[in-house]
């Protein structure tokens, strides 16, 4: 049977099942083909290709795009009808956002409602105009939560901004609430965001548009411009914080003498705002002086960055009172998290209260990661692996096999289209039991779609299989040369699983590739260094990924005292920064670990190390525990 030109695909979709299940090298190129109409807007194409597109897998897809072309004017009925045919799945769930976003746009708060209450995972702008309904509807609580977004919401879409414009209207916002938008803005660069926000307050306080863009853009010839009555007015006051802030982001030692010399213009809370500014920028670049200013600010409020940086400035300078007080002031949903909860015991037990901090280490303890190996090693108890999961069925094999959702992401793999593939994958794997996760993570594995078997086995609950979260594949490739170069090969797979989760084609943003994820460069470098005959096409080949990336992580092992919290910390971020986020005075490395000042490598070493700790259990190697493992950093020079 044939569809007719303009009506449904949907149907297609189901009548498309007789279709072969083995589509042709021709349908994949089709495919491709047909998506890249939909995104040149090239509908006459568009039509044409899909009409010969007969993939049973990625049909649907075919028909969002058709739907998508001209949503505006696509009748609802057309909408439904597809929701329907493809209820549950990730493509439905991008329809339905689209079409929430026209009701949203028109204001048609009935049927956004409607649908609304179907959707799996509201973005931002959905939510606000969700809070836009509620407003519509006489609902007085709703700004009550619209309200939190007031300091939160960063980035404004197009829902959002009628919500703040109904909170100004409502009188919920007041100069003062204004002003702190526009700091808290400034703090992430949302400049464009600054200037927007600066048109909500009172006309006697409106910056001049110039003077705004030199305080963020030119601070130091800003602050060099201060009249001496400028304290008097509100407006050129705000505007002189914004330029210290500013300022302390690049020379956090030259904004604090100025506002030193300035201090006696302010209030007790803009002087505490300031002074929690230029503790969050002192302790990202590890100055002695950050906890003092810190604690001279007090606490007042603080994004979740800057309450996380107090905290490492404390444990910088070793100041457990202030861990522990700190801590104790974070919002509940900060300090309840394992890494704050971890450190507010490790501050308990510096101070002598033994039995508190060990019930905190016995909550931790257990969890599969940095903290809870850390809270593990101190009850001095080994990390031991969960009682192995009873493996797939050929039943629960088959079916994830005959999942729809499994199915699409396989097709998506198959046209190279890996981030397609990943959503879909991980659609797929919301709300499954354990067992189909776990026969979900071993048929990834037999497709050797490696870093989607341990995303499926990292989700379990209670039945587990390290074997699968913590693959280990090519060992008999990897070994060797690990061993050749004198490396822990449990380290060298910790590093592997973050690098590439075993995806020997990865490629970075950065242009790092393979499954070591060498940079072009670096892998010139190592070749020249250890005589190796290297082709920049050879790169992502296994055994010349390995040979470079093992070779490299000698070097640097070698250059920073043998250390592989620092070597870890340098193949991520450069052997240079390493050395640089070390202190004057031996640390801690689990310490050092915490207060790398750039988040990536942050995360990136703390999940290596701990990677570690599972694959040395996993090998049956008699292994150091996480805090020997990160050992204590020596002094920089």
């Amino acid at each position: 049977m044939k569809c007719i030109i303009g009506s449904l695909l949907a149907c297609c979709v189901t009548l498309t099942q007789a279709a072969s299940a083995v589509p042709s090298a021709n349908s994949d190129q089709t495919f491709l083909a047909v998506r890249d109409a939909f995104a040149a807007g090239d509908r006459a194409r568009f039509q044409r290709l899909a009409e010969r597109y007969a993939d049973p897998d990625l049909s649907a897809y075919v028909e969002y795009w058709r739907l998508r072309m001209n949503l505006e004017d696509t009748s609802i009925d057309a909408v439904e009808t597809f929701l329907a045919l493809n209820d549950g799945s990730l493509v439905a769930e991008r329809m339905r956002v689209d079409l929430l976003k026209r009701y949203g746009r028109r204001g048609e708060w009935g049927p956004f409602v409607e649908q609304y209450a179907q959707l799996g995972q509201p973005d931002q702008e959905l939510q606000c105009y969700k809070l836009q309904a509620r407003i519509a509807a006489d609902d007085k609580t709703a700004f009550n939560d619209a309200a939190r977004l007031w300091l939160d919401l960063a980035d404004v879409p197009v829902g959002c901004r009628a919500v703040l414009d109904a909170l100004i209207t409502e009188g919920r916002v007041h100069a003062d609430d204004v002003w702190a938008r526009m700091r808290r803005l400034a703090e992430t660069k949302r400049y464009a965001g600054v200037r927007a926000t600066a048109t909500w307050l009172p006309e006697n306080q409106q910056p001049d548009p110039k003077q705004l863009d030199l305080a963020l853009g030119k601070p130091e010839r800003f602050l060099n411009g201060l009249k001496p009555a400028f304290a008097a007015s509100r407006r050129e006051r705000e505007l002189s914080i914004l330029a210290l802030a500013t300022l302390a982001r690049s020379d956090v030692e030259d904004a604090t003498a100025r506002f030193e010399r300035l201090s006696d213009r302010y209030s007790a809370a803009e002087r505490a705002y300031l002074y929690a500014q230029f503790g969050w920028y002192g302790a990202q670049a590890h100055l002695t002086n950050a906890s003092k200013w810190y604690k001279a600010g007090g606490y007042p409020e603080m994004s979740t960055e800057q309450w996380q940086w107090r905290a490492r400035a404390a444990l910088r300078a070793l100041d457990w009172r202030m861990v522990r007080d700190t801590i104790e002031h974070m919002p509940d949903e900060l300090k309840t998290k394992p890494d704050w909860t971890y450190w507010y015991g490790r501050s308990l037990q510096v101070q002598g209260k033994a039995v508190e901090a060990q019930e905190i280490f016995e909550r931790l303890c257990g969890l599969a990661d940095f903290y809870g190996n850390l809270a593990c090693d101190e009850l001095a108890r080994p990390i031991t692996l969960p009682p192995r999961a009873a493996q797939p069925t050929a039943k629960e094999l088959d079916e994830v096999a005959n999942d729809v959702g499994v199915a699409r992401a396989l097709a998506f793999f198959r046209v190279d289209l890996r981030t397609e593939a990943v959503r879909e994958w991980n659609w797929a794997m919301r709300g499954r039991s354990d067992r189909f996760l776990l026969a979900a993570a071993e048929y990834a594995r037999r497709k050797e779609i490696y870093d989607r078997a341990i995303s499926a086995a990292d989700r379990t609950q209670t039945e587990h299989d390290y074997s699968l979260r913590f693959l280990a594949p090519f060992r008999e490739r990897v070994e060797p040369k690990a061993r050749e170069r004198g490396l822990d090969n449990a380290w060298v797979y910790g590093l592997m699983r973050q690098e590439s989760r075993f995806i020997g084609v990865a490629r970075s943003s950065a242009g790092a590739q393979g499954l070591m994820q060498v940079m072009p460069a670096t892998a010139k470098y190592v070749a020249k260094k250890i005589g190796m005959d290297y082709q920049p096409g050879a790169i992502t080949d296994l055994d010349t990924n390995v040979v470079l990336g093992t070779s490299y992580l000698r070097m640097v092992l070698d250059s920073l005292d043998d250390q592989p919290v620092l070597a870890s910390a340098a193949y991520n971020a450069g052997p240079g920064r390493a050395r640089r986020w070390r202190d004057t005075k031996p640390l801690e490395g689990a310490i050092y670990a915490e207060t790398i000042p750039l988040s990536e490598t942050r995360d990136y070493v703390k999940k290596v190390m701990s990677n570690a700790v599972y694959y040395s259990v996993l090998f049956g190697t008699t292994a150091p525990t996480l805090k020997e493992r990160l050992g204590v950093v020596n002094p920089g020079e």
